[in-house]
């Protein structure tokens, strides 16, 4: 296996705490300091079929947004499928996945001057079949950089218990990134985060503040969360949702919500609450100033006539057989991911984590056996 391309393994405390969030911001800023950035998952539990192949989530996120120039293939060797671990159980076979993210991992790294790995979950994560984090950042040789959700007492908890797993493989933890830090606590959160890493010997690397707008779904993860269809906006499928609000009040109190970025939750008899949305946007208003949209819940639809004229309006609308309260629990549960495409956000990630992470100290800390100083020079 190839153990002369420098790399590292981001890893976190949790499912959802920003490791991809991470690993794309890391491949911009070591792209303009080292050149040719490669990338790979090698175990992956959310999947889509490409070309009949199953290929992790984040990974086509990578390399559509980066071109990162390797075989899909190569980048998300094992996907992790509803009867895996069963069938794992009942036979094991380690040693031909171990081989399997080897040659994966070499193909990756072919002419490549660095390569990032990205987990999947805590530490512990896949142990069931012999794949944990720990075990997998073992294989690959590499160093981890852990990222954990913003925060001092729970954070430093989970670093802890994480650390352990990796310290028992022989992993070096090198450094930990807080994620979604509030902006009001940034500095005090960053001075005793800090403070009580130092006393478990990991430094504190980076420290992003929490920013709304990567938080906020688009119509399309709406409306897929919520199991429902488009009955007019089909092509709005990209506008963010800022504020979510149930219209159980009279029109004359909602209309005070009609804000742009704001989606309405009403059942979809509620033809006075529709009209009223319908009164603010014109029917060519199609730049994104009116509300972010509407949803019909309740498994009702209007008068024809009202539905008629939401088909010619400027207004996305969303048709659910869920009632108001558990279509809005459902959308303010959701967990809120970077897709392809996403270029707000995905230019927001690069700019906090240029700004927030120090890449160059991460670097440093890198160098080591196996990890030359000059492979890690800027080209």
């Amino acid at each position: 296996m190839n153990t002369a391309t420098p790399r590292v393994f981001v890893a976190a405390t949790q499912q959802n705490d920003g490791k991809t969030t991470a690993a794309l911001g890391l491949f911009a800023a070591l792209k303009k300091r080292l050149g040719r950035i490669g990338f790979i998952k090698p175990v992956g539990q959310r999947f889509v079929e490409v070309d009949g192949k199953r290929i992790d989530e984040d990974t086509i996120l990578i390399d559509h947004t980066f071109d990162v120039h390797t075989p899909i293939e190569a980048m998300s060797p094992i996907a992790v499928e509803p009867d895996f671990t069963r069938r794992y159980i009942e036979h094991p076979n380690p040693d031909f996945f171990v081989r399997r993210i080897q040659h994966s991992f070499d193909r990756a790294a072919w002419e490549k001057d660095f390569i990032i790995i990205e987990g999947t979950g805590h530490a512990g994560v896949g142990s069931v079949f012999d794949l944990s984090n720990a075990r997998v950042a073992h294989i690959l040789e590499s160093k981890v950089l852990l990222v954990t959700k913003g925060g001092i007492g729970k954070p430093i908890d989970e670093i802890a218990l994480n650390k352990a797993l990796f310290d028992q493989q022989g992993v070096e933890v090198i450094g930990v990134v807080l994620n979604k830090v509030l902006p009001e606590k940034f500095e005090q959160v960053s001075d005793f985060a800090r403070r009580g890493l130092d006393r478990l010997g990991i430094d504190l690397l980076g420290v992003l503040p929490m920013e709304p707008t990567l938080a906020n779904a688009t119509l399309g993860q709406v409306c897929k969360q919520i199991k429902g269809h488009f009955i007019n906006g089909e092509k709005s499928t990209r506008r963010r949702v800022h504020k979510v609000i149930i219209g159980a009040m009279n029109s004359a109190h909602v209309m005070s919500y009609f804000h742009p970025g704001t989606l309405i939750i009403t059942p979809g008899d509620r033809e006075d609450i529709i009209l009223a949305a319908l009164s603010t946007a014109s029917v060519s208003e199609m730049d994104g100033k009116c509300i972010a949209g509407l949803v019909l819940s309740g498994d009702l639809l209007p008068h024809e006539s009202v539905l008629d004229l939401l088909k010619q309006s400027a207004i996305p609308t969303i048709a659910t057989a869920f009632d108001s309260y558990t279509a809005a629990n459902c959308i303010y549960s959701m967990t809120v991911k970077t897709l392809p495409g996403d270029t707000d956000k995905i230019d927001t990630i690069q700019a906090l984590v240029e700004k927030h992470v120090e890449v160059e100290r991460l670097l440093e800390k890198l160098r080591g056996k196996g990890q030359p100083s000059s492979a890690l020079s800027s080209p």
